[in-house]
């Protein structure tokens, strides 16, 4: 069988949030790919595409299904954060034999809103028409929501390295209430089997909410990392996570 993986990112990001994992799991037999998002490829420190801001999440997940349907047989899919949603997405579709959802943002349905998570966004929900321009975290931000449990010598060299975000993306997941489309996930059509993966200390995607997220498929299990928080990839520590990710498909 093949033993293919394809590593999803979240926000700001691109393939490279995945080196540590790749690393990891090439080591293990595994074939890693980690591919950009659409419009993901720019310098951090280049203005975005305006057609980035109006990019959204399903406009990601067509281009990953084309990637997927592409291989020779279905992957595992690893998604985090963002990407976690788009993992699920991809799923109902029929595209992964089995998938790995790391702090992910909740499918619509499922009430993310909590202090922590206003506090990340709000500098960006607050803009006029945040929804049709693409964004950035600032700094202070960007530690608060994600990086406060990096060493601090590692945070701005990996802030240095996020780029920009669609707006689209940023309603699509949040405003899913007032009837915002795009992050609905249909859990009767996710048949293969899932992990969901916390970590206890995450302020952008909290613990509380994943734990809804795993209850909500079937074939699911749910993993929480004391002393963890968003950027579980690269946090300190980060073996753990990984090798239980990797017992966990091994089981499988």
């Amino acid at each position: 069988m093949d033993n293919t993986i394809v590593m999803i990112h979240g926000m700001w990001g691109g393939g490279w949030y995945w080196d540590n994992y790749q690393r990891f799991f090439d080591t293990r037999g595994y074939r890693c790919l980690a591919p950009d998002l659409r419009y993901h490829d720019m310098p951090a420190n280049q203005m975005p595409l305006a057609k980035l801001g109006a990019t959204g999440l399903l406009d990601y997940a067509a281009d990953l299904e084309i990637e997927i349907r592409a291989l020779p047989e279905k992957p595992i899919l690893f998604g985090h954060s963002m990407g976690g949603l788009l993992a699920q997405i991809l799923a109902s579709r029929g595209c992964a034999r089995a998938a790995v959802c790391i702090t992910p943002a909740a499918p619509a349905g499922i009430l993310s809103l909590r202090y922590s998570v206003f506090k990340s966004f709000f500098g960006i929900f607050t803009r006029r028409a945040f929804w049709k321009r693409a964004h950035q975290l600032d700094y202070e931000r960007a530690v608060y929501a994600m990086m406060h449990k990096l060493p601090e010598a590692e945070r701005r060299a990996i802030y240095n390295r996020c780029g920009w975000e669609s707006g689209r993306v940023m309603a699509e997941i949040g405003l899913w209430p007032l009837g915002v489309k795009g992050a609905q996930v249909d859990a009767s059509r996710v048949t293969c089997p899932i992990l969901i993966v916390a970590g206890a200390e995450d302020r952008i995607t909290p613990a509380s909410v994943v734990r809804k997220v795993a209850k909500k498929y079937r074939r699911s299990t749910y993993l929480e990392f004391a002393g963890h928080a968003h950027w579980i990839l690269k946090e300190p520590g980060w073996e753990k996570p990984a090798a239980q990710i990797a017992a966990w498909l091994e089981a499988q």
